[in-house]
């Protein structure tokens, strides 16, 4: 069976965390077949069976892999959806970052992951991805994104106004800094920081939410995910930015813009005890009362 690695890069005090996952692996008779770049930062400091395969990009992701592991947070995790694309791999996220929202598997938790893999004793939640059309190529082959499509002004530039239309029809106009479309998956990201609300992952959802709007009166809004959203933006500026997850390119403001659900879904995988209301309680310290010294609500 071939697991596939995938890690932006290491630091030193978690190497020994990130031997202990090869260890498992080969122990459990799992061939790892791990990234280019990454498998040239390990270096000789890591002990690798001999023959080690590796990956450059989608295309060498063929149908002997069964699973990927994303080592790092969640912004390496997010790296995953350029690779693996519409093959419908399962990825498993494994924190080695700060907070773990997505890569919500700790380093203790190594070995029982692995042994979930070969088992197949896990659970595949199925994220909706957000896929941006417009009338010139952006972003290459991965037009879309597992956590949010964002508009930005640019940085020295005054706020904008983004016209915003649900399959033709009118919404709003926004006078803000930026406008973000979420998914369910990245209603607890960056949306969550401008005041938008949590949506469970399978409310087959969109979360528009503006950044620093100059309105009172204007608040984060649901519409269902088969709604096409489109914009045009007005500013002083004759560019803004377009944000895909963590990739960003600038376009001039006669761009026209759309976004749609993708017509497939990333498979992200998750051990049997851990849930989404979990999560909120474990990362976000959801209905935390600080009133209680043991930090739970008591009726």
């Amino acid at each position: 069976m071939k697991v596939a690695i995938y890690s932006r890069a290491i630091d030193y005090e978690v190497q020994s965390g990130v031997q202990r996952l090869f260890d498992e692996l080969i122990r459990q008779h799992l061939q790892p077949v791990i990234h280019e770049p990454f498998l040239e930062k390990l270096g000789s400091s890591f002990v690798l069976p001999d023959g080690i395969e590796s990956f450059l990009e989608s295309d060498d992701l063929d149908d002997s892999i069964e699973f990927l592991i994303s080592l790092g947070g969640d912004g390496t995790l997010l790296d995953t959806v350029t690779l693996v694309r519409d093959k419908n791999i399962p990825v498993l996220g494994i924190n080695f970052g700060r907070l773990g929202f997505l890569a919500s598997i700790g380093k203790e938790e190594l070995s029982s992951a692995v042994t979930a893999l070969v088992n197949r004793t896990f659970v595949v939640d199925k994220r909706s991805l957000i896929h941006l059309d417009a009338n010139r190529p952006l972003f290459g082959e991965v037009p879309y994104g597992l956590n949010e499509f964002a508009i930005h002004k640019t940085d020295t530039s005054p706020m904008i106004k983004i016209h915003t239309y649900l399959n033709g029809e009118f919404l709003n106009t926004y006078w803000a800094d930026g406008l973000i479309v979420a998914t369910p998956t990245g209603s607890t990201g960056y949306s969550l920081s401008c005041s938008g609300p949590v949506v469970f992952p399978d409310s087959a959802s969109f979360v528009i939410t503006p950044v620093a709007p100059h309105n009172l009166n204007v608040r984060p809004i649901v519409v269902p995910d088969n709604n096409i959203i489109s914009f045009e933006v007005e500013g002083r500026a004759e560019n803004f930015i377009c944000v895909l997850d963590s990739r960003k390119e600038i376009v001039d403001k006669q761009v026209q813009l759309a976004v749609r659900s993708e017509a497939f879904t990333l498979s992200l995988i998750r051990l049997n005890e851990n849930n989404f209301l979990q999560t909120l309680r474990t990362k976000l310290s959801w209905g935390l009362d600080t009133r209680n010294s043991e930090g739970e609500n008591k009726f």
